[in-house]
């Protein structure tokens, strides 16, 4: 078989070629394999680089000084070789899987055909040693992927079976590749459901996220829904009026590609923001993104705004916090360019007139007040009282219909204005 050019070209960091070198001059045999082959044929320079050899876990960690039995119980560890941690896996085969997540039992080999065997996609069960050349493609990988195909590699009833979560992951690597779902790899998602609901909401969350920000990610919302593996974890969007959810998913394509802005995007006209707030909840996201998606959320509806006045403008950005602006821009301009194009000019001219009140910087908080709390105490001859609270509150209105007020001697003039028509 002819090495593709792309093989022979490419770019192995040296302290994993050592690796390889190392393994091979010892007599075992030693591949790279899954994503890093299948990136390397794309021409697309892989992230990590896995090693795959003959040679059982304690005969790898005979071969190096330095190595850490990450995951030996799997055969897994990895060589720190010049400062570069590298992963090594001894090939293997896996027994039945019991949970949809894990195989019963593992069985080291010496064959690399039988570990190609149990992946998951026949574009990930490619094998290739950069020192001799060798590629080892049983299942057609290569033709997949000149193909543009997502395929099992085997029964995809199978593979899915084993590891609940390979549908989600089928879905998202034909949305982040570009790349068609084979149709016999589809039809056997549907059946699988049962497996996949047992896969942690975590991992769904990962698999998700990377399919939301994708330049596909439409098309892959709308994969998952076809499905069914939507309707497992995001119901809501899954039961959604098909306009709806058809606009949804379009606004999802907000720019930039941040993972709070395209959520905030998809579910702002789909639910509330408390649904939302138990969206982010369910999926296991991080605190800070459920309160950012939900601050979004409820203002994306920017359009309201239009013909609002400048003080009533500087009351939305008190709310909103400046640091948000521009991505509550984004997720409101997402919407209405798939909702209502025609209104994007007056939209614009309103995340102008925002911009430019955010830019000026106004006080939009208590703290952004040329008085604190001791010298509102000192000029209205309190002590620490709720009035000071009261106060507070009565000049950030003054200052947010007039920022040029915020002076220290102008807020005492005011303040003491409103002593006295408090008649205290």
């Amino acid at each position: 078989m002819t090495t593709p050019a792309s093989l022979l070209e490419a770019d192995v960091p040296r302290p994993v070629l050592d690796v390889i070198a190392r393994l091979h001059e010892l007599g075992h045999a030693v591949f790279l394999v899954g994503g890093c082959v299948r990136d390397t044929l794309r021409g697309v320079h892989p992230k990590d680089f896995d090693v795959a050899t003959s040679a059982l876990p304690e005969e790898v960690q005979r071969a190096f000084r330095k190595v850490i039995p990450t995951g030996i119980q799997h055969g897994t560890v990895t060589v720190v070789q010049a400062g570069t941690h590298v992963e090594v896996t001894t090939f293997r085969s896996e027994g039945d899987y019991h949970d949809g997540r894990r195989p019963s039992a593992v069985t080291f080999e010496q064959d690399i055909v039988k570990d190609l065997s149990r992946r998951d996609f026949t574009i990930n069960a490619m094998a290739w040693n950069p020192l001799t050349h060798e590629l080892a493609d049983p299942f057609g990988g290569q033709a997949d992927l000149k193909a543009r195909l997502v395929r099992c590699v085997g029964s995809a009833i199978e593979r899915f079976s084993e590891d609940g979560l390979r549908p989600m992951r089928a879905v998202r690597f034909a949305a982040v590749l570009d790349f068609t779902l084979d149709p016999g790899t589809q039809a056997a998602i549907p059946a699988t459901l049962p497996v996949f609901r047992k896969v942690a909401h975590e991992r769904v969350r990962e698999e998700f996220v990377k399919l939301l920000l994708s330049k596909r990610e439409a098309f892959g919302l709308e994969l998952l829904a076809d499905t069914g593996l939507l309707d497992v974890f995001l119901p809501e969007l899954a039961r959604a009026d098909a306009e709806a959810a058809r606009l949804a998913r379009t606004a999802a394509a907000a720019e930039p590609v941040d993972v709070e802005i395209r959520l905030a995007a998809l579910l702002a006209d789909l639910v509330s923001p408390q649904q939302a707030e138990e969206i982010g909840v369910r999926l296991k996201f991080p605190t800070k993104t459920i309160e950012r998606v939900r601050l979004l959320i409820s203002h994306a509806a920017l359009e309201r705004h239009v013909g609002d006045s400048d003080p009533a403008l500087r009351r939305l950005l008190a709310k909103v916090g400046l640091a948000n602006v521009e991505a509550l821009t984004s997720v409101a301009r997402a919407r209405i360019q798939a909702r209502e194009p025609s209104r994007l000019p007056e939209l614009d001219a309103l995340i102008g007139r925002l911009r430019a009140l955010a830019a000026s910087k106004p006080p939009l908080s208590g703290k952004d007040l040329a008085l604190n709390g001791g010298a509102i105490m000192a000029t209205l001859g309190v002590g620490p009282s709720p009035i000071v609270g009261e106060a507070t509150r009565f000049l950030l209105e003054q200052v947010l219909d007039e920022p040029s007020l915020n002076e220290a001697e102008k807020l005492k003039d005011l303040l003491l204005t409103w002593q006295r028509a408090r008649g205290c």
